[in-house]
């Protein structure tokens, strides 16, 4: 009985490794990579990968969701983790910036797939509430956050601040999303 518990474990161990793999040869090399490297990168055989994710299509929608869960993840971890609700919240925001960065070139083959718009739903599903509750915490904790900016509004905000950033090195959105951000914030007496 005990075998099969650890056969889980490992085999959720290796699919972990495969996408994180996938990921960062996304990003090095663009959707094509080659699974061989793809392989390499995570320690594992080919034909592991192959047994996974038995088409491109599978990888790359699989990476996707393993991304969005990451950063779903994320906002809870430093809710517990950070000094304060709003630092959480500014280090949440820090990562999904790089999600959306990282998630470029999937964009682009994920917009020609069947079931794009289920994909965005269930980006919007699982992100959404993050940061609303990343929001209402720092403004609970007394922290003075403009009570009119909604999660979607700032999530959207973002991801058009981080169009284009890998492509034009003179703009760094990491930057401009900072200067957004400073602008939750507003002078007590302004609430």
């Amino acid at each position: 009985m005990c075998a099969e518990p650890r056969r889980r474990a490992d085999v959720r161990r290796n699919e972990k490794a495969l996408l994180d793999a996938a990921a960062a040869a996304f990003v090095a090399a663009g959707i094509d990579a080659p699974v061989r490297d793809i392989a390499a990168r995570a320690g594992v055989g080919v034909g592991t990968v192959y047994r996974h994710f038995p088409s491109r299509a599978d990888l790359v929608v699989a990476v996707y969701r393993h991304q969005v869960e990451a950063c779903a993840a994320a906002g809870a971890e430093y809710l517990r983790t950070e000094r304060s609700p709003y630092a959480a919240l500014l280090r949440w925001v820090d990562d999904f910036v790089d999600f959306l960065a990282t998630k470029h070139g999937l964009a682009g083959a994920l917009s020609q797939a069947e079931g794009f718009a289920a994909l965005h739903t269930y980006f919007l599903d699982r992100l959404v509430p993050v940061c609303a509750e990343l929001l209402a915490a720092a403004r609970a904790s007394g922290e003075v956050v403009r009570p009119d900016v909604e999660a979607l509004e700032l999530m959207r905000a973002i991801g058009n601040l981080s169009i284009g950033a890998g492509e034009d090195s003179r703009y760094d959105a990491r930057k401009m999303v900072g200067i957004l951000t400073a602008g939750l914030t507003v002078a007590a007496d302004d609430r």
